[in-house]
């Protein structure tokens, strides 16, 4: 059995819109490489990328897979990533890992939203890819119409370097222009190019060596003085192109009839990049890759499994990764202890003694290490690049079910959030409830089903309260005094208070002016603990009090029944009382809001905005598309994930982050007041 390292092994993500056919694509390379001795399907549960019960289920890819195999001498790690946008995270995982992409269309539907976000995705990392239209075999497939339509959206240096044969039903295979040869059946086997499409195939031919003859001068020359250019002159150079991301190959088949299927594996083979021909990106720069140098490991993806434990899929980039070592954290600053080592195919594990550079293993129960973690030697410690993952923007509040739950769901959060960085929880202090952000409501109902299959934590999701807030608008003064005469010791506290409204409504503030001893300076400290603990509930709704300066100005005290206890209970009450004749009003959080949108649906997307109390910023045209740029309030965006979904059947995206408190409409606040009310009287 062959070595692989850094000079034949090829790393390829596999990337689509949601239903382009990626997980049978990847199905079909196993069965050609051998792997598998038959083909799964994606509606019966039997890929073995697809191995996840939630997976099977809802027919969709929701973990990015890995699936090695052999093809020609060379090792291709095939990273199956989800096509549904909400698990994003997934795919910049698999990005970030990858030499290269192959991004499949369908041949019926054609370029799609998912097509184009995974295409800037992988403008944006200058990833080399091939583009697959698969589904050649299926109702309404036009070879012809999807290549102009990837050229027109995509851009024109996308040139086919196949021509399909027939379409839906009649689709038997495709020609090769570089080799002038039909190749149909499955497996392929050479044939007749048909007389029918043979001007078509001259047609596309000659703008493709066109196309490959720029990239060189002396191809160009040959090309303009008429000369013949040889097959190995044009593979070459058109390697050449597709590594430096000036061509993109067009190929076609279908997947589900694993017709044209090992034609792909050719084109991974003889026009994507190997480990050696890329840099490594490490902090402050680049490297060369080398197997010889000190070891440099990214962690890209983590798996909790509650029999397993956690296992750590891992991407060499220098040296070698030998099991039962030990190796440095340098991203927590911290030693590992390494055990078995594995490489993935599917949720099938074959154990390693090493994994070389270039190559991608797995290892089981790692300590501190998380997604995004560099491995490295201690003696060289290294940092690469770390994987740049997108800020959730979906919330939902999360609650146990029963009794049983609550003290498991903490940690089974945790667990999940350490499995996916796209993935955040945090308590919401005003409103005590525990939100999960992700990237939308599939994503996180997803996540629910998690926690009840692999850790047994039963929850429910809904729409979080908003986190109002109160404060007052004008100064106040208050007094309060806490006296109580009981046999024995009393007790009492006497303190005057000074309201006054902060101008940036910021963090309250305590001060305090006593003169002449009327507080003796050891009880100030309590008045101040009795002011914050006040802060937790205002007068109007209940909410916490934000935006306040209260300052501790007069009082009494008596030598005998006076106590810590004492004043704060007074500070608190006069906290309180002054709150009530601030003027208070009521605070709702503003969002920034940024929404990437096509330009034909601009104007539907401010018309919603407008009826979201949203105020429209600015707008910045880029390309074909719009960026608004509104502040909202959050009550107004809580679902705006499932709502601009809707609109622009996935056409926009956005980003939103709180910004600041503003006062709430009058007519929103008595509703907001009454209800709270209500609350109140049925508890």
């Amino acid at each position: 059995m062959p070595k692989y390292g850094l000079d034949n092994i090829h790393n390829v993500v596999l990337l689509s819109h949601g239903g382009a056919g990626k997980t049978s694509l990847s199905e079909a390379m196993l069965f050609n490489a051998g792997v598998v001795k038959r083909l799964g399907k994606v509606d019966d549960g039997s890929t073995v990328s697809d191995y996840d019960p939630d997976e099977a289920r809802r027919r969709i890819s929701i973990n990015l897979s890995l699936l090695p195999l052999n093809w020609k001498e060379r090792k291709i790690n095939i990273i199956d990533a989800p096509g549904y946008t909400d698990f994003v995270g997934e795919v910049k995982a698999g990005m970030r890992v990858s030499e290269g992409a192959i991004i499949a269309v369908c041949a019926a539907s054609g370029v799609e939203v998912g097509t184009e976000m995974v295409w800037s995705y992988c403008e944006e990392a200058k990833l080399p890819r091939l583009v697959y239209i698969n589904k050649m075999d299926r109702e309404n497939a036009d070879f012809f119409k999807v290549v102009e339509e990837i050229q027109t959206k995509l851009g024109k240096k996308c040139y086919p370097v196949q021509v399909a044969v027939g379409a839906s039903a009649g689709f038997k295979g495709v020609v090769d222009l570089l080799t002038m040869k039909a190749y149909t059946g499955s497996p392929s086997k050479e044939a007749e190019i048909p007389a029918e499409i043979k001007s078509k195939v001259d047609t596309y031919r000659e703008k493709l060596v066109e196309s490959i003859a720029e990239m060189d001068d002396k191809l160009i020359e040959k090309y303009l003085g008429g000369e013949e250019i040889t097959q190995e002159e044009l593979t070459k150079s058109l390697r050449l192109g597709v590594i430096s991301g000036k061509i993109v190959p067009i190929l076609a088949g279908s997947a589900l009839l694993n017709i044209a299927v090992d034609r792909v594996l050719d084109a991974i083979y003889e026009y994507l990049p190997l480990p050696k021909e890329q840099k490594v990106a490490v902090t402050g720069g680049a490297v060369e890759p080398s197997e010889s140098a000190p070891l440099a490991a990214l962690v890209f993806k983590t798996t909790a499994d509650p029999y397993v434990g956690k296992l750590t899929y891992f991407r060499v980039y220098n040296g070698v990764f030998t099991s039962n070592s030990q190796v440095f954290n340098s991203s927590q600053n911290a030693a590992e202890r390494i055990g078995q080592l594995y490489f993935m195919r599917g949720k099938t594990q074959e154990p390693a003694t090493e994994v070389k550079a270039g190559d991608i293993g797995a290892v089981a129960k790692l300590n501190v290490t998380v997604t995004g973690d560099t491995l490295c030697a201690q003696e060289k410690q290294v940092k690469l690049t770390p994987i740049k993952f997108p800020t959730p923007i979906f919330r939902e509040a999360v609650y146990p079910k029963s009794k049983a739950d609550i003290d498991k769901m903490s940690s089974a959060l945790s667990r999940l959030t350490e499995e996916d960085p796209t993935l955040k929880v945090h308590r919401e202090l005003g409103t005590g409830e525990t939100i999960l952000s992700g990237m939308g409501d599939t994503h996180l109902s997803v996540a629910a089903e998690k926690m009840q299959r692999k850790f047994g934590v039963n929850v429910e999701l809904s729409i979080p309260k908003v986190p109002y807030r109160e404060t007052i608008t004008a100064p106040s003064k208050a007094e309060y005094k806490h006296k109580k005469q009981s046999g024995g010791h009393g007790q009492f506290g006497h303190v005057f208070l000074e309201l006054e409204p902060l101008p940036d409504r910021g963090e309250n503030e305590f001060a305090e002016k006593i003169v002449g001893g009327s507080v003796p300076r050891n009880y100030i400290p309590a008045v101040e603990k009795g002011v914050v603990d006040a802060y937790s509930e205002g007068c109007l709704a209940g909410y916490p009090v934000i935006g306040v300066k209260a300052t501790l100005y007069d009082g009494s005290f008596h030598p005998v029944d006076s106590s810590e206890i004492c004043f704060k209970i007074a500070g608190a009450g006069a906290f309180k009382k002054g709150l009530a004749e601030g003027q208070p009003i009521l605070l709702e959080p503003i969002m920034n809001l940024k929404v990437t949108v096509p330009n034909d649906l601009t104007g539907d997307i401010i018309g919603d905005l407008n009826t979201k109390r949203a105020r429209v910023m600015g707008m910045n045209p880029e390309g074909d598309t719009n960026v608004i740029e509104a502040q909202v309030p959050l009550a107004e965006v809580q679902r705006y994930s499932i709502d601009l979904k809707s609109m622009t059947q996935g056409r926009a995206t956005y980003t939103v982050e709180f910004d600041h408190y503003e006062e709430v409409p009058a007519n929103i606040t008595q509703k907001l007041v009454a209800q709270k009310q209500a609350e109140k009287e049925k508890a």
